[in-house]
């Protein structure tokens, strides 16, 4: 009996909640949600010496973020720190940093912050944005490695986000970016059979998307807005319609132009 009961004021709970969550949707779906400032925020962003990272800095910078920027690329990194400087960034620092080796996180770490997410949890403030893709939410031929990086990608910031939601620490925020393929360089080469529907990203586009996001509050962005869709699909069609669908798209041959660059040489 107490279970029952248990259950019953559990469940009335969550539609009491869900509804007030439902029209809250749809409130700010016909009406603009209010976005926040982060003039005198410090901002870290990873990859920063070129490509969207350098513009997500300049988009911080012109925002009056305190911006840090990380990268291997010394040179490039500090050409960036120069252009947000003129962008208007009040203050802005830049290091070098192999975000793949733990050690030269933590070295560098030193310099700017301590600790990351303890210290967020601390004074339960700050924004967790991860720039994980398409190719994060559904297998790509010929691009299984990169897919499972960017799968992981998302996994984990989906995870720290549930992680922050339990326990109910409101006032950290976490952003997942998933966009098509960006014409940044990286996949030169590559092309859309269907590009009215999805087309070959412009970077300045997708850091546009994804500054209103982060202000916004969103958690999760795709881009183009056709993802969501074809996500919706993904979960509901049987798996050989499915695979007949990425076939119409055009997803089994999207890498056949590919230009592979080493970028040792």
């Amino acid at each position: 009996m107490a279970s029952t009961l248990m259950f019953t004021k559990d469940l009335a709970t969550f539609l009491g909640k869900s509804l007030i969550v439902l029209l809250e949707t749809m409130i700010f779906t016909v009406i603009p949600r209010p976005r926040k400032s982060v003039a005198g925020e410090i901002v870290l962003i990873t990859g920063a010496a070129s490509g969207m990272g350098r513009l997500l800095a300049l988009s911080f910078a012109r925002l009056g973020a305190v911006v840090v920027l990380w990268d291997i690329n010394k040179e490039g990194n500090e050409e960036t720190c120069r252009m947000a400087r003129e962008a208007g960034a009040v203050r802005v620092y830049a290091y070098t940093c192999d975000c793949s080796r733990r050690e030269e996180v933590y070295r560098v770490a030193e310099q700017t912050y301590k600790c990351f997410l303890p210290a967020m949890i601390a004074k339960e403030h700050g924004h967790l944005v991860c720039i994980s893709s398409s190719a994060g939410l559904v297998g790509v031929n010929k691009l299984a490695d990169y897919c499972a990086s960017k799968f992981a990608a998302y996994g984990f910031a989906e995870s720290i986000f549930m992680e922050t939601a339990a326990q109910k620490l409101k006032g950290i925020k976490t952003t997942i970016v998933c966009p098509f393929f960006v014409n940044t360089g990286m996949f030169e080469g590559c092309s859309s059979k269907r590009p009215f529907l999805l087309p070959i990203l412009k970077p300045e586009y997708v850091v546009a998307k994804t500054i209103d996001a982060i202000l916004q509050e969103k958690v999760y962005l795709y881009v183009p807005r056709l993802i969501y869709f074809m996500m919706f699909l993904k979960s509901i069609l049987p798996v050989k319609i499915a695979v007949l669908l990425a076939d119409f798209m055009g997803v089994f041959n999207v890498m056949d132009g590919f230009i592979y660059k080493n970028k040792k040489n």
